[in-house]
């Protein structure tokens, strides 16, 4: 089965609006847990305007499930992770600045940069994961650095899936694929929703992981949380296409 792993930043976002500490952060991430989710991601950047680095080390003794870690490796982030020691480690390309996460690694240009990552986060037994989109050769390189697994940046699924659905998945099925044959482990992420998550998972081949946060939290103003994690989970559950 394909873990659900919730991304928590827009709670923070809410929370720190009005100061305090309400919402939660840490309520909810153990809410997540125990309605069903089978891990919790957090996406600290260095201004902390949601997840702040504080919410980080107190979350780590608490999650049950796999906790994930995702952003750029500046040298505080690097730091924050060797510190906390999560189940993963998801590098991620984008500007301190940046709204949210917008293009995957050209895994080629940065290559050394991320080979030395790679290495010195799994030395200390963190799974890595790099954050990727769907060029074959891109995916080939991200093998090369010794990266546990590569997250597919699903935007541009998202996107197209109202008007083409097929042409929409196409060249996940292939990276995907090619991911698997190279020996990666295949996690997914960025704007997947209720509405084009069922047929995702049915035709990505050993998909490993999704990782949702602004869509789950949104619908879970409709639908409260506990109902929102069931019905994720439960698009997760449909078999397969068969091929």
């Amino acid at each position: 089965m394909t873990n659900l792993s919730v991304n928590i930043n827009k709670v923070a976002t809410i929370r720190n609006a009005r100061g305090g500490n309400v919402p939660n952060v840490l309520k909810v991430a153990l809410d997540c847990e125990a309605f069903g989710a089978q891990g919790i991601t957090v996406h600290p950047r260095p201004d902390e305007r949601h997840i702040r680095y504080s919410d980080v080390y107190a979350l780590k003794p608490e999650i049950k499930t796999e906790f994930n870690i995702e952003g750029y490796p500046c040298e505080k982030f690097i730091d924050l992770v060797l510190k906390v020691k999560p189940t993963q480690v998801t590098l991620v390309p984008d500007a301190p600045d940046a709204i949210t996460s917008n293009a995957g690694w050209d895994v080629r240009t940065h290559f050394d940069q991320l080979s030395e990552l790679v290495e010195t986060f799994t030395s200390h037994g963190i799974r890595t994961s790099i954050f990727i989109g769907t060029d074959l050769e891109n995916i080939e390189w991200a093998a090369k650095t010794g990266t546990d697994r590569i997250e597919l940046y699903t935007e541009p699924y998202a996107t197209l899936y109202p008007q083409n659905r097929e042409e929409a998945i196409a060249p996940f099925i292939a990276a995907a694929q090619l991911a698997k044959n190279l020996g990666l482990g295949v996690n997914a992420g960025h704007d997947l929703s209720l509405e084009n998550l069922a047929y995702f998972h049915q035709n990505i081949p050993g998909l490993d992981e999704v990782s949702i946060g602004h869509a789950l939290i949104s619908d879970a103003l409709y639908y409260g949380l506990k109902e929102t994690i069931r019905l994720y989970v439960e698009e997760l559950k449909n078999e397969r296409v068969k091929e």
